[in-house]
């Protein structure tokens, strides 16, 4: 039984990742652009009119509140697992909530019975995980785990515990406002010019931020103490972390509808694909009836008093 638990920690872990470490690279600033010193006049010009499409689209998508996604993930290298995640849903921001289904070779590292597919549910600071048929059997037919991370990281008593968990919540979910933030801040910002995005004419921006500019622009790792993001960007620069790579699409309605972020490190690549549409419709987001859900916490309080190395 306790194995059986375990292997279910295991998979909403791994889900839970998945969506914590894309939102972090999803923050960004308040929208605001700095003048970035060392550029031609012609370079300065262009950048500038650049800026100023990306602040007013900032503006109209952090108005917008919600959106649809389609959002692809592909790693390669010894960094992570190479392979391909794919989600779609619906999400939406102030207030923070999602409704999106993943799927991908990234669940098979949490083991056998892990379904090929993941629903997963975020509404007032609370995660629920769809576990599938397979894990509800051993869960009193009880398919969705109830992830609360505030609860999670108060109960750690380990104040950076606490703070890389809370700040991967605040991350969770970021509207692509935030990426539009991050990317005026690029001192390589220009307009490569006008494509099509499904179907529809878009204008297309790309820059690249360093690693330190991304954390210097970054509002979740004020989080960091001063030592801390020294020690931070030395790890990034000795992994070989080149920085990100960023190309958003604007419609002319001034919305996103496409963004690429791509990272490369000496271990291997990851590059995030999303696609945008129906902003402003109303994120329908319910969590699933309590009868339904098995709590993340409680179950780790059983794994405890039945002692880690209890046979399945």
């Amino acid at each position: 039984m306790a194995m059986a638990a375990w292997k279910r920690a295991g998979v909403c872990l791994t889900a839970a990742a998945v969506v914590v470490g894309l939102a972090g690279c999803q923050d960004g600033d308040d929208g605001g652009s700095k003048k970035k010193a060392g550029a031609s006049g012609s370079e300065a010009q262009s950048r500038t009119e650049a800026a100023e499409v990306l602040q007013a689209a900032f503006k109209k998508t952090s108005e917008a509140k919600s959106s649809k996604i389609r959002m692809t993930i592909e790693t390669s290298g010894t960094a992570a697992e190479s392979g391909t995640m794919e989600m779609s849903g619906v999400q939406g921001w102030d207030p923070a909530v999602m409704d999106v289904t993943m799927k991908g070779s990234g669940f098979a590292a949490a083991g056998p019975g892990t379904p090929e597919q993941m629903r997963m549910i975020m509404l007032d600071g609370v995660m629920y995980v769809d576990m599938g048929a397979e894990q509800a059997a051993d869960m009193d037919g009880k398919r969705w785990m109830k992830m609360d991370f505030k609860a999670l990281a108060d109960a750690s008593g380990d104040p950076e515990v606490q703070k890389q968990m809370t700040g991967g919540l605040e991350n969770m979910n970021q509207d692509p406002a935030q990426q539009l933030a991050l990317l005026l801040e690029s001192p390589s910002l220009k307009h490569v010019g006008p494509e099509k995005v499904d179907g529809a004419e878009a204008q297309h921006y790309k820059g690249t931020l360093s690693f330190k500019e991304m954390v210097d622009a970054n509002t979740s790792f004020d989080l960091l103490s001063k030592e801390e993001r020294d020690e931070l960007i030395a790890t990034a620069e000795k992994s070989g972390m080149k920085g990100y790579d960023t190309e958003i699409w604007v419609n002319e309605d001034d919305l996103p509808v496409k963004m690429v972020v791509g990272m490369t490190m000496a271990q291997g690549t990851m590059k995030m694909t999303s696609h945008f549409s129906d902003y402003g419709a109303k994120a329908e987001v319910e969590a699933p009836p309590a009868g339904e859900t098995l709590d993340f916490m409680q179950m780790l309080k059983d794994l405890e008093s039945l002692g880690a190395g209890s046979a399945a």
